[in-house]
């Protein structure tokens, strides 16, 4: 069974590489053996964490290159290929949040930032389906792979504040299903695609909304606790094993599926 969940002699890329859920993942595919392409715009982080696991005995090459950048990633791409020479997955991992996507409790929802729900909303779309272009092919190439989309359990809940954020995710649940359906018409069995959805987990993006400075939690923080049935905000390290099942041969019969890792939030009713 062990052997299943192996990621030995694979060769995984992780876009968002350099964020907080980023090195869980990185971490997490190097734990199940397979190497790794730490892909983000934080050239210092990327080495510094590539250079980490090489350290420990692992393999890493950092990327850098902005995921709405085509041709700054198929440079990423072709450096990975020549130093690994293969490509078996993708981890869909840059997106987030943006300050001009954020509609405040006193702001008039009759004029919102449209622009900045649609920076937001490209991020989060065309970030993800454009690795995916890029990456996808070369994967094609390998003959077998596994493609790994982050979404939110933002996108099946109406969650206040961040609209841009939301109908991002939305649409990458919407790709993250359609994509699947071609992949097999077109592979097969062969190469599969899935969506992880993380609930509540603390990041450079959201501390501020959901912590204060001194302590505690905000009070939009403590209406997310109310609403977990954990009563907590997930730790970044338990991502790990639901990506690496998604990766693995272990859910060779699962595509364009979403799993939520969000300690019940998705599913309470409040009472």
């Amino acid at each position: 069974m062990d052997n299943q969940f192996s990621l030995a002699g694979k060769v995984i890329v992780v876009t968002g590489g350099t964020g907080i859920l980023g090195k869980a993942f990185i971490d997490g595919i190097v734990e199940a053996g397979g190497a790794v392409g730490i892909l983000g715009r934080n050239a210092q982080v990327a080495e510094e964490r590539a250079n980490a696991i090489n350290a420990a005995g692992g393999k890493a090459i950092a990327l850098v290159a902005d995921v709405m950048n085509e041709a700054e990633l198929v440079a990423a791409k072709d450096k990975l290929l020549a130093a690994f020479g293969r490509i078996d997955g993708l981890v869909n991992g840059a997106g987030g949040n943006m300050p001009e996507g954020v509609l405040q409790p006193d702001e008039d929802i009759f004029k919102m930032n449209i622009d900045g729900m649609k920076k937001v909303m490209d991020l989060n779309l065309w970030g993800t389906l454009i690795p995916t272009q890029v990456f996808g092919e070369a994967i094609a190439q390998t003959g077998k792979g596994s493609i790994v989309n982050i979404s939110s359990m933002n996108s099946k809940r109406a969650i206040t504040k961040v609209l841009g954020y939301n109908m991002g995710k939305a649409a990458v649940d919407c790709y993250n299903q359609w994509f699947a359906v071609e992949l097999a018409n077109r592979y097969g069995d062969s190469i599969r695609m899935n969506a992880l959805a993380p609930g509540f987990f603390l990041t450079e993006q959201n501390r501020n909304l959901l912590t204060k400075p001194e302590g505690g939690y905000t009070q939009r923080g403590e209406l997310v606790i109310k609403q977990t049935p954990f009563k907590r905000f997930g730790h970044a390290d338990e991502l790990k094993g639901a990506l690496v099942w998604l990766l693995s041969d272990a859910s060779a019969f699962v595509t364009g599926s979403m799993i939520c890792v969000d300690g019940g939030f998705s599913i309470f009713g409040g009472v």
